[in-house]
C-alpha cells in the first residue's frame, strides 16, 4: 500500500546547516586511546574553587527558583563594578543582560536585528557558529578574510567596507580573535564605529577572550573595548563570557552590554529562549568578577609559557608558517603543502594521536590552516609536539 503521509516539513535554512568540522574531529577522538585533544577552545583547569563554593552555597541556601530574566541584581552590580575597574567606563544597569553563555547572547543579538534576506559582515576566520546564527534567521554571511603576515593578521577596512550594501545590517567582529588571536586597534575600532554611526549599521562586537592578552601596553587589564569609544546609544552591542578567564566553560553563563533601546527587546527574547538563567551559578558569577583578579593574572602567565612553547616548536617545523598571537589562547597556524585541512584533521588524530581543528572550519580564509588550543599544560603540549613533529616537517 503506498505511503500517503505528507512529508513533514523542515525549514530548509535550518536543514542546510552544517554540521561543525570541530566536532567532526572532536568525536574521532573518542575512538582513539591516548590522543592529546588540543581542537576546542578550553583550558584542562577546573573552574576554581571560590566559584564553585559560592555557587553551591547558593544551591544549599534555596535560590533554585525563577529570577530576573536579565540576571540577579547582585551579577548586575558587579558586572557594572567590573567594567568600572577594567575599563574606567560607567554602565547603567538598563544596558545589560545576562544569558546563558556567550553563544546565547550572540544568537539573542542576531535574533534582535536581523532577518531573511539580511546580511552580516563577518570577519574570518572565526568560530564558525556566528555563521549559523545568521543562517538560522534566514540571513548571508560575507566573509571578511583577515590576511596573516610575518608580523600577525591585518583587517583590510576598506574592503570590509565594500562589502556593505543596503541589506547589510550587522558588521561582526571578534577581538581577540578564536582562531586567530588578532586584536583590533583602538585606530581600527574607531573607524569601525565612525562607518556605522553613518551607515547605520549595528556592530556586534565578540570580545570572550579580552582578558587573555600577552602585551599589556600602558597597563591595560585587557584588550580594547568597543564599549570604551562607543556612547551609550551607539548601535554597538557587545558580547562576553565567563567561559575562558574564569576557566567557567561548563557553567554557560555569559553577558551582553547594549543601548538601551535594544535592552526591553532582549528581555523578550530571554523570556521566549529560556526563561532566565539559574540564580545559584548567577552566584558563582558574582564571585568570579569580584575575587577572581589573581586567578585571571595566573592564568595569564600559564597561557603565555604555553603559548611561547607551541611558537618556538612549531616554528622549527619546516613546513610550519604562522604568526605569533597577541592574544587568547590559539595558534592558527599554515601548513605547506595541506590542501584539505579536515582530512588532514583527521589523518592526526589517528596516526599522531593529536586533536587540532581544521582551518576549513573557520570560514573561506581558514583553508590551508590548522587551529592550536595552547590552553594547556607545558609537559602536555611538550608531548603533542613530539607526535606533530614527523607530519610537519
Amino acid at each position: 500500500m503506498p505511503d500517503n503521509t505528507p512529508a513533514l516539513r523542515i525549514r530548509p535554512e535550518i536543514d542546510a546547516l552544517e554540521d561543525s568540522r570541530i566536532v567532526q574531529v572532536w568525536k574521532l577522538g573518542f575512538e582513539v586511546p591516548d590522543v592529546i585533544g588540543l581542537w576546542v577552545g578550553e583550558g584542562d583547569l577546573p573552574t576554581p574553587a571560590f566559584i564553585c563554593d559560592a555557587a553551591a552555597a547558593s544551591l544549599k541556601s534555596g535560590n533554585t527558583f525563577y529570577t530576573y530574566k536579565r540576571g540577579i541584581a547582585e551579577l548586575r552590580q558587579a558586572l557594572i563594578d567590573y567594567h568600572r575597574d577594567i575599563y574606567g567606563i560607567t554602565l547603567k544597569d538598563d544596558r545589560l543582560a545576562v544569558t546563558s553563555a556567550g553563544m546565547n547572547a550572540m544568537m539573542l543579538a542576531i535574533e534582535s536585528i536581523l532577518g531573511p534576506g539580511d546580511n552580516a559582515v563577518v570577519v574570518t576566520p572565526i568560530w564558525p557558529n556566528i555563521f549559523a546564527t545568521v543562517e538560522i534567521m534566514g540571513g548571508q554571511v560575507r566573509h571578511m578574510p583577515l590576511e596573516r603576515r610575518a608580523d600577525g593578521w591585518h583587517l583590510d577596512l576598506d574592503k570590509m567596507f565594500a562589502l556593505c550594501d543596503e541589506r547589510t545590517r550587522v558588521l561582526y567582529m571578534a577581538s581577540p580573535g578564536n582562531p586567530t588571536g588578532w586584536t583590533m586597534t583602538r585606530a581600527e575600532q574607531q573607524a569601525v564605529l565612525d562607518f556605522a554611526r553613518r551607515k547605520g549599521l549595528w556592530i556586534l562586537a565578540d570580545e570572550v577572550y579580552a582578558r587573555l592578552i600577552y602585551d599589556k601596553p600602558n597597563g591595560r587589564k585587557a584588550a580594547p573595548s568597543f564599549l570604551e569609544i562607543a556612547d551609550p546609544d551607539d548601535p554597538v552591542i557587545v558580547v562576553n563570557s565567563f567561559s575562558k578567564s574564569w576557566a567557567m566553560t561548563g557553567w554557560r553563563v555569559g553577558w551582553m552590554v547594549m543601548p538601551p533601546k535594544l535592552t526591553h527587546v532582549v528581555d523578550r527574547l530571554i523570556e521566549f529562549n529560556t526563561s532566565g538563567g539559574q540564580p545559584f551559578l548567577q552566584a558563582g558569577c558574582v564571585a568570579a568578577l569580584r575575587q577572581g583578579e589573581p586567578f585571571i593574572a595566573e592564568l595569564v602567565e600559564r597561557y603565555r609559557a604555553s603559548r611561547d612553547l607551541v611558537v618556538q616548536r612549531l616554528g622549527g617545523m619546516r613546513r610550519v608558517e604562522m604568526s605569533r598571537p597577541e592574544a587568547a589562547f590559539y595558534i592558527m597556524f599554515g601548513v605547506q603543502g595541506m590542501t584539505d585541512s579536515l582530512e588532514f584533521a583527521k589523518k592526526l588524530v589517528h596516526e599522531a594521536k593529536v586533536g587540532l581543528a581544521p582551518g576549513s572550519a573557520f570560514g573561506p580564509g581558514g583553508e590551508g590552516h590548522l587551529r592550536l588550543c595552547f590552553a594547556a599544560s607545558t609537559d602536555r603540549l611538550s608531548k603533542a609536539m613530539d607526535r606533530l613533529e614527523p607530519y610537519l616537517n
